[in-house]
């Protein structure tokens, strides 16, 4: 204790020699505004915040000194110079302590997202013209340390649907996290995606006629694992999933029987500026009211240019993936044939600035109807302002050409807002 009051008293005495040496001594009053009238006001200054220090020094060394009957003197001291260091000096009041949350703490995240549109359509009457398209609503919670809980509720229609709603497990062997409950599949890269999340207004057209307009979600398990090896200098992983088969394409709606898919991913990391990604997934599954077989395999790729130090106003993204259906019905008839059908999409993205993107996609795919021989096609770009990062506004034009050579152009508004601590996830 002594050695702490002589190391305060000796950085006092230092402060004002040092303040004191550096002011020369005049045999007459300076005037009121000189350079000695400003350095003995420092010094005045510094002396006083160093009584200020002695002070608090005295009273914290006072605080240890004291005996506490009930054994914690250090801690009594600590709380004292706490109090101290915490206080105000020139008013001597505390600052205003945060309330705890009590069984608030408890709660899960809550989140909630809103998809509002406007459409101008041509050919047809204009019909449907403004729609909230969907309301999604998100709980997430930290079970414990080794597991946490999503649940993602859609008002659609009228109509509540759970879109997702899993919990999953990272303390495995091996770094592998384990899902269980409903999710959207990880076939491809967009169908991972929740709709508000996508680049444009709604999936590819590869994804809507292979998958359903919703894409590919359903209850199962999965299990997620990065490999230990990183051939060509890059870093891969491998999904593999189980779900019902219940899809109204894929498995034409029925059957419930387990349904299959894998994914196998590489990541390369370029330069400092760019990055590609390649997935290549597969899924199998069956239905046997119909005798149906189906086998759908999907390749993507993505190139991304991001430069770190611009990292939030610029962004060059190109993405593409090409699905291929095989879908073989076990029943006689000419109109249950069983040939391989295409499909894919690429879109490029450009961030102008903080708030500006600019985007194009382009559609291509073959009826997935048994029998019927057609394709179809769109393009669309878009263009999305960004007024801050809860908010955007998304202007969209399509032109498709679908089934029977008919011509569609529609003109969109769509305006996504959200709330809560996690805005426009993902997935």
């Amino acid at each position: 204790m002594r050695s702490t009051r002589l190391a305060a008293m000796t950085l006092a005495a230092v402060l004002l020699t040092s303040a004191l040496g550096s002011t020369p001594i005049h045999a007459q009053q300076a005037p009121p505004d000189s350079a000695a009238t400003r350095r003995e006001r420092t010094v005045d200054s510094l002396a006083t915040a160093v009584r200020a220090l002695q002070a608090r020094l005295d009273s914290i060394l006072g605080a240890r000194a004291r005996p506490d009957s009930g054994g914690t003197d250090e801690l009594a001291a600590l709380r004292a110079a706490a109090s101290l260091a915490s206080s105000d000096s020139s008013t001597g009041t505390r600052p205003q302590q945060t309330a705890r949350l009590g069984a608030n703490a408890m709660n899960p995240e809550i989140s909630a997202t809103g998809d509002i549109r406007m459409h101008a359509r041509s050919p047809g009457a204009q019909t449907n013209s403004f729609e909230t398209r969907e309301f999604e609503f998100g709980f997430q919670s930290a079970l414990d340390p080794f597991s946490t809980a999503k649940i993602f509720i859609s008002a659609e229609d009228g109509q509540l649907s759970i879109e997702e709603g899993y919990a999953f497990f990272t303390a495995l062997p091996a770094h592998i996290r384990l899902d269980v409950g409903q999710f959207r599949q990880t076939v491809g890269e967009v169908n991972r995606w929740h709709l508000h999340a996508l680049n444009t207004g709604d999936y590819p057209l590869v994804v809507r006629r292979f998958a359903g307009d919703e894409g590919l979600a359903a209850p199962g398990i999965s299990a997620y694992a990065p490999l230990p090896f990183s051939a060509g200098g890059g870093a891969y992983e491998l999904t593999v999933q189980s779900t019902v088969g219940s899809n109204g394409v894929l498995e034409a709606g029925g059957g419930n029987r387990p349904s299959v898919n894998a994914q196998l991913a590489g990541f390369w990391q370029l330069t400092r500026s760019t990055y590609a990604q390649v997935t290549a997934s597969g899924l199998y599954g069956t239905n046997p009211d119909t005798g149906l077989t189906t086998t759908l395999s999907v390749l993507g790729a993505r190139f991304t240019w991001r430069p770190p130090s611009e990292a939030l106003s610029r962004e060059f993204t190109i993405r593409g993936e090409l699905w291929s259906l095989h879908r073989k019905f076990d029943l006689a008839g000419p109109a249950f044939d069983d040939r391989t059908r295409l499909g894919g999409f690429a879109d490029a993205t450009w961030k102008l600035n903080r708030q500006w993107i600019a985007g194009l996609r382009g559609d291509y795919v073959e009826s997935a109807d048994p029998g019927v021989n057609g394709h179809e096609w769109a393009v669309t770009p878009t263009l999305t302002f960004w007024p801050s990062e809860f908010v955007f506004v998304r202007g969209q034009y399509e032109r498709a050409r679908l089934l029977g050579n008919v011509s569609t152009d529609r003109l969109s508004l769509q305006l996504v807002f959200a709330m809560g601590p996690h805005k426009h996830e993902l997935f």
